[in-house]
């Protein structure tokens, strides 16, 4: 059975541990990154200049928004679930002049982790937002294999050729994609250029680990897009589903136009769901 610890600060899941209490998630070294698994909102990436324009006023708005970095409320907890709730207030107002309401709920059942984030509108005109997941698993993870045997390997095969960030907006030069019969093959030069993006990705789910040995399954069914991002010789992998992604390098500067992104209408809601899953075996 998994266990894990999520902090207020972002709703951020910070440690997820499997029935012998190894560790798999990232553990926020900041010699390499000090992320764990942030939540991505209102925004995925960046916008041109950091900036959020809205009937040609620019609001302050830095990569992947302001949720990781705020506090959100306790709703409720058992001893298998957690439910946090983020609203408006004067400082996200500076950043997004919108009302939302975003509650994020943590499940845990057995050896499975449910995370659903559900983004509703209660002002009176749509509500433009996007919404990602971020988790960093530990590469190795902390069974046999090194780190040169993991492998991602994909529901379905992936054909369409990747994008890159470039100065955090995405590229609009496009890669072959490097997935080779749904299996990817992981290593550091594969990000000496940043993160690898899947814009229409294919799957609901992939397995992550060295073949023969126990892995993880990290399904994201309803999310188009996919993330995959490490730091060369850093020891996380993170797997990151996506409902939007950064600006493109040319595109438009309205950000309700802005493509990707969800128009939610007034009263009505979006929802956006991952889970991780240990496996006993993370082979093909």
């Amino acid at each position: 059975m998994f266990s894990a610890e999520i902090a207020p600060l972002g709703a951020e899941l910070v440690r997820l541990t499997d029935a012998e209490g190894l560790d798999l998630l990232w553990n926020g070294d900041p010699a390499f990154w000090t992320g764990h698994a942030p939540l991505l909102f209102p925004i995925v990436g960046r916008l041109p200049g950091d900036q959020l324009v809205h009937k040609g006023v620019a609001y302050p708005m830095s990569q992947h928004g302001f949720a990781r970095r705020r506090p959100f409320v306790v709703a409720s907890r058992t001893d298998h679930s957690a439910r946090f709730v983020l609203e408006p207030d004067e400082e996200t107002r500076r950043q997004y002049p919108f009302e939302f309401l975003l509650t994020v709920t943590y499940t845990l059942e057995e050896a499975t982790l449910t995370i659903e984030a559900e983004v509703a509108n209660p002002g009176a005109e749509p509500l433009p937002a996007s919404f990602g997941f971020h988790p960093a698993f530990r590469w190795p993870l902390p069974y046999m294999g090194t780190r040169a045997e993991h492998h991602l390997v994909f529901e379905k095969a992936e054909v369409e050729p990747i994008h890159r960030p470039v100065g955090g907006l995405l590229s609009t030069a496009t890669e072959p994609n490097p997935a080779v019969e749904a299996a990817m093959e992981l290593t550091d030069a594969m990000f000496e250029r940043d993160a690898l993006i899947f814009l229409h990705v294919r799957s609901h789910h992939v397995r992550y680990g060295v073949p023969g040995e126990p892995g993880l399954e990290i399904a994201f069914p309803g999310m188009p897009q996919l993330g995959v991002w490490s730091k060369p010789g850093a020891p996380f992998l993170c797997i990151e589903p996506w409902s939007g992604y950064a600006s493109p390098q040319e595109g438009p500067t309205e950000f309700t136009q802005k493509p990707g992104i969800s128009l939610i209408p007034p009263g009505g809601s979006k929802s956006f769901a991952m889970s991780v899953r240990w496996l006993s075996d993370s082979g093909r």
